[in-house]
Order: C-alpha cells, then structure tokens, then sequence
C-alpha cells in the first residue's frame, strides 16, 4: 500500500499543484513559513524540513509532531537527532540526505525517528530503464536492514528449577559462562537460555532478535508466517518484545525479541 505524497515543494503555488494531481501530504526541503502555514490553514498535513534547533522549535510552536531532517549527515546525523530529543521529546524525525543501506538501521534505532528517506532505492536510471525487478530488490533489502534479524540466544527446556540450574553449572564450569536467573528461565551467558519448567518446542526455543516486533510480524505475516497470540509479551513503552511463531522449525520454536 502506498500514501503519495510530493517533496520538494517550496512555493504555495506548488502546493495547490500536488493536492489537485492527489497528494496526501506535502514535504519541504526547509522550513518555509508561508507553506507552512498555508497547509495548515487548508488542513493539508505538512512535514517542513528542520535542521536546526529554532527550526524545530518553529515547527513546535505551529502544534506539528513530524519534521523532516534534512540534510541529515551534512547536519550532524545521529548525534544532533540525539541532541534534538533532550528539548524536543514529543517531536518525530525523518531524517534524508546521505541515508543509505549501511546506516538506515542506526537512524531507525533512534527513538524519535520515524521514519527515512533515502534515493538509493529508486535511483532515477532504473525507473527510466524500467528495471523495477532490481528496484524491489534494493527494497527488499531495504527492508531486511531496517527489521536486521539476528540469532542471538537459543533455549533449552529443563523439567524443573533444580535441572536449569544443574544444565547452567555445566556451561560455566566448562566454559565459564555466568548464570543470570529470572522468574522463568537462567540464562548461561547471554546465549543459552534454559527454561526452568517445559515451555515452546520440542527441542527448545531459538530467539531472533529484531529491530521492531510489530514491523517484523506484518512483513512475516505477508508469507503467511503465523504466531501465537498468547505468547506476546509488552515492554514498558508497551511495545511488543516477544512473540513466538506458530510453527517450529526443525523441532525448536522460534521467538523475536526485541533488540536493546
């Protein structure tokens, strides 16, 4: 599904030119009062380029949320972003300008990111060239680096607290491994995971962790991967940061889990 909307407007004139053509809402490179204001003042949803503090804070004093960052690396990157969610804690950025492959997770992993922008998925040759394989490609990749699955603990079940507990003192007698414990599980080191009664799987559980649970259950869900909706556990911001698949893979169950 696709929101269109136009970029790069800078003028009131262009404006009414992207509402009448469709578009849903309108981005500017700057902060340019008078298209600010008049989108506003049409109800048309703006998102004005920022990349300074008193232009934030402008975009703060007219009641908006959304800014765009622009042009990201030339004005900071991640370090300003950061700097900006002191005083601005309400405030959601979208950082374009020098996003690419590489660093599109570490802009996504900040807080007040909401989203990027980035020309290296649609470079304009491929779309005059009619190479949309390779652009699905690109964003499909796009997508992988923004979710960044990642195995990084795998679960073993114990029939009690006594066995758990027995199962992690071989781990760190042989290779000194500490054991961690909380209600439900030890943990030997950071990856083993020993449950403390019979849980998910046959041979136990593998952990994948990813940037975002949600975001990564709705592309999962596209290949009709399925989960269990009683395993889904909140973290304090109430997001979701675990949830077991439905089906096991080879005899293990497979879980994401949020990373940080």
């Amino acid at each position: 599904e696709f929101i269109v909307g136009a970029g790069t407007v800078i003028t009131v004139r262009q404006v009414e030119e992207a509402v009448e053509a469709g578009a849903s809402f309108i981005i500017s490179p700057g902060y340019i009062d008078e298209v600010v204001d008049y989108c506003l003042g049409k109800n048309i949803f703006v998102i004005p380029g920022c990349s300074s503090a008193s232009e934030v804070a402008k975009a703060v004093n007219k009641g908006l949320k959304i800014v765009k960052f622009f042009p990201a690396e030339a004005s900071g990157g991640i370090k300003t972003l950061k700097a900006f969610s002191g005083p601005y804690p309400d405030v959601k950025f979208i950082p374009t300008g020098g996003i690419n492959e590489e660093n599109l997770s570490r802009y996504l992993n900040l807080k007040n990111v909401i989203a990027c922008g980035g020309t290296w998925m649609v470079k304009d040759f491929l779309v005059e060239e009619k190479k949309f394989d390779q652009i699905e490609e690109i964003t499909k990749r796009a997508v992988d680096k923004m979710l960044d699955y990642k195995v990084v603990h795998i679960g073993i079940n114990a029939v009690d607290s006594k066995e758990a507990r027995d199962i992690c003192s071989l781990f760190e007698n042989m290779f000194h491994f500490k054991s961690s414990e909380n209600n439900n599980s030890i943990f030997a080191g950071a990856d083993v995971e020993v449950m403390k009664k019979p849980f998910y799987g046959k041979k136990g559980h593998i952990a994948v962790a990813v940037n975002d649970v949600e975001k990564a259950v709705y592309q999962l869900e596209k290949i009709n991967v399925k989960f269990i909706e009683d395993s889904i556990k909140y973290n304090e911001f109430k997001e979701p940061a675990v949830v077991y698949l439905k089906d096991e893979i080879g005899g293990f169950a497979v879980h994401l889990v949020k990373r940080g």
